[in-house]
């Protein structure tokens, strides 16, 4: 599997066609708390950049954006129930949906793990 990040904090682990999407540990650290997550509805379908899901901390909400195209195949249904997810494990079981892609070549335009700890050291 291969993992790849953004610039607006959301990574993306991409196993075949099916990438699983979540928001970085310097995401959820820059909210704080996490309260709430909506996530997008199974079955719909995301062009690279759009809005995907929304997190809600105690501090401010956030826009999710989806890294790459694709169609939602799965959300993490847990996340409904216990938001606090995100901020306990964001890179792992916080994560928030799965894509199938519909373009491979824009994970191409993402960062990979050094190029985005030297983004994230540069904020």
């Amino acid at each position: 599997m291969s993992r790849y990040f953004t610039e607006d904090h959301e990574w993306i682990e991409v196993d075949g066609d099916v990438a699983t999407v979540g928001i970085t540990n310097y995401a959820q650290e820059q909210l704080g708390d996490i309260v709430f997550v909506e996530l997008p509805e199974e079955g719909k379908s995301f062009d690279k950049g759009g809005d995907a899901a929304v997190v809600e901390s105690v501090k401010a909400a956030s826009d999710v954006y989806s890294p790459v195209s694709g169609e939602v195949i799965e959300v993490n249904g847990a996340l409904e129930g216990e938001p606090a997810l995100v901020n306990s494990d964001a890179e792992e079981e916080g994560w928030f949906f799965k894509l199938r892609l519909s373009d491979a070549s824009e994970l191409e335009t993402l960062m990979n793990e050094s190029a985005y700890e030297k983004f994230v050291a540069s904020l």
